[in-house]
């Protein structure tokens, strides 16, 4: 009999080992026959093959999977074929699961997908026209960003980890200068003027001595704090750092300073990607894809024309009720001037910078307890208020968020940029600390990734049209908090802000479609927002090296408060405190959508109501 059993235990067990093996190959090599399995197929597979993504999100570290900790990023070009060739391939396999079988969140979740996919490929006769490394983003300050700010030192492992991350700094700038030199040999070439801002950036990190640098100074200071490594072994460890400094980081930064060198006396002033091969059809791609509309790059600009109009008038009317608009001046002039006014500045110290600081962390808390009146959905995850790291302040933006790790282990984090607290008037503040921070991305991007249940990838996916269209419209929606309640010189701060956004769809459309020159661009964001001259110089250089993309906040949130204005019109007197708070978990609930989509899942939601 136990015998038998024994037998019997066995077969069971070779059997359940056959099944498992059949459950892996036909997931990994073949169409899985789950749909929900396929999505996470194609999820792990883009994670798998990107490195430095999956160890920003700390998920496969839960499973003790850390392998992918050692290694940076593939930027060969036979790299990015390979990924179009998948994408074709995983688009073959969607659509050959009947949407009949489907479940309605299976439904949307599909076309999501589907959606993302064929952008994806859509964009493959396109993918030379951008500029790999711009005086915002590039390997030469997003990999010492990612390094210093995203990889986890906690073990020794992780500081070995660490330091083969370095090791292959050589590979990824190499393949990255690669693509570098096809963009040139098919012309295009970046404007003159951002070589220059990339060669004073790169010179500036290279020169550094190396125990001085910025990625050994953080080496240095978290394996100090390792409690897994003996105190003796420890500065054989650090010593380390310096040596691949020499030996990989500065030749590989040297080599893309003596490439841009030599391309800067071939670079032209011409600004639009409008000089560019097939520039016109690369602009119009661009602008559907970042506003997931089928808007025209003309009926954009007209749409940025008439919303500067309305935003304007609504400013003026602010600085009337003050008394703050002297002679003929413009609301811009007239910002211009406050912006300036002591009463509005903190000192240009570290005491005014950490005061800085300490007001945001203020406004975020309130802000938190504010945000319950009007959605009903609040992030697990907590928020904090960090200064952007000096190195890479000088060329970052005003502020960022960073999302929190899936696995719980590092909180969403508001960055601000104190570089210089001239540019920081106390008016523009609690807008900031509203888009950035609550119930702004914070809000979007924590509940995203804390949706329980369906595929991994709607928790991530990005669509900057939802992402930075609700940004957008939480600024507006802290008009209905209270927060500007007895704050006019706020609610200003607010117009302005929606007036920089408003401006943005007439001046990108303007340098890229209607072959606006940089200066033209910078006089007209001047004369309308009353930003500081550097401030606009270097929103205006983001658009060139970027085309499309800051289109994308004015149309999201414009999207956002159309399908508001739906719901109120078509629930009329039902649409009260609990229906608002209703309206706003159904657009954040699903995590980023294409805005075609996120109207169906609004207009679906009124129906229910009805």
């Amino acid at each position: 009999m136990r015998k038998t059993l024994l037998r019997w235990f066995g077969g069971l067990l070779a059997a359940g080992v056959v099944m498992v093996a059949i459950f892996l190959v036909n997931l990994i090599w073949f169409r899985p026959f789950s749909l929900n399995h396929f999505y996470e197929k194609v999820f792990v597979s883009f994670l798998l093959d990107n490195p430095e993504l999956l160890s920003m999100m700390g998920v496969a570290e839960q499973f003790g999977y850390r392998r992918h900790n050692a290694h940076l990023n593939d930027e060969s070009i036979a790299k990015a074929e390979r990924d179009f060739a998948r994408w074709r391939e995983y688009l073959d396999d969607l659509k050959s699961y009947d949407p009949r079988r489907q479940t309605p969140d299976q439904q949307l979740s599909s076309r999501v997908l589907v959606w993302f996919i064929e952008g994806q490929l859509e964009g493959e006769r396109f993918r030379f026209h951008d500029y790999p490394i711009n005086q915002l983003f590039g390997v030469q300050s997003q990999t010492p960003d990612f390094l210093i700010n995203q990889h986890r030192i906690d073990d020794r492992r992780g500081a070995e980890d660490y330091l083969a991350r370095l090791g292959e700094i050589g590979r990824k700038f190499g393949q990255v200068q690669e693509g570098l030199a096809l963009r040139e040999q098919k012309g295009i070439v970046p404007p003159r003027f951002v070589i220059e801002r990339v060669l004073v950036e790169m010179r500036a990190f290279a020169s550094k001595p190396s125990a001085e640098n910025p990625l050994c100074v953080n080496f240095s200071k978290k394996v100090g704090a390792l409690s897994d490594v003996a105190a003796g072994d420890k500065p054989d460890l650090q010593a380390r750092c310096p040596a691949l400094i020499d030996q990989v980081v500065r030749p590989a930064y040297q080599s893309l300073i003596h490439f841009f060198d030599g391309q800067l006396t071939r670079a032209t002033t011409d600004d639009g990607v409008w000089k560019l091969p097939d520039g016109e059809a690369y602009y119009a791609y661009r602008v559907r894809r970042e506003t997931t509309t089928r808007m025209t790059p003309q009926q954009v600009h007209e749409l940025g024309l008439s919303e500067v109009a309305r935003i304007e008038a609504e400013m003026k009317a602010i600085l009337s009720a003050q008394n703050q608009l002297q002679g003929d001046e413009t609301p811009a002039q007239a910002l211009q001037r406050l912006s300036k006014d002591p009463r509005f500045l903190y000192p240009n110290t570290d005491e005014g910078r950490q005061a800085a600081l300490v007001e945001y962390k203020r406004m975020i808390d309130e802000q938190l307890v504010q945000s319950r009146r009007l959605i009903g959905l609040s992030p697990k995850a907590p928020i904090e208020v960090q200064r952007v790291p000096e190195f890479k302040e000088k060329t970052a933006p005003g502020a960022y968020y960073q999302s929190p790790a899936l696995d719980g282990t590092r909180p969403g984090v508001f960055y601000a940029n104190l570089r210089d607290m001239s540019a920081l008037p106390k008016f523009g503040m609690r807008t900031l600390s509203i888009h950035e921070g609550v119930p702004g991305h914070h809000f979007q991007i924590a509940l995203a990734q804390e949706q329980e249940g369906g595929p991994t990838f709607r928790k991530v996916l990005p669509f900057t049209a939802y992402m930075e269209g609700w940004a957008l419209y939480a600024e507006w929606l802290g008009k209905e908090m209270g927060l500007y309640q007895n704050d006019p010189f706020g609610d200003l701060g607010r117009l302005q802000a929606e007036m920089f956004r408003a401006v943005r769809l007439v001046v990108d459309t303007g340098i890229h479609a209607q072959r606006w020159t940089r200066q033209r661009a910078i006089d007209y964001m001047i004369s309308k927002t009353g930003m500081a001259e550097g401030e606009v110089v270097a929103e205006i250089e983001r658009y060139i090296v970027d085309p499309g993309q800051a289109l994308a906040y004015k149309v999201g949130m414009l999207s956002i408060r159309a399908a508001r204005e739906r719901a109120q019109k078509a629930l009329g007197a039902k649409w009260n405190a609990e229906a608002e708070k209703a309206f706003h978990d159904t657009v954040l609930r699903g995590g980023a959508l294409p805005l075609a989509i996120l109207d169906e899942q609004v207009d679906e939601w009124i129906r229910r109501q009805l």
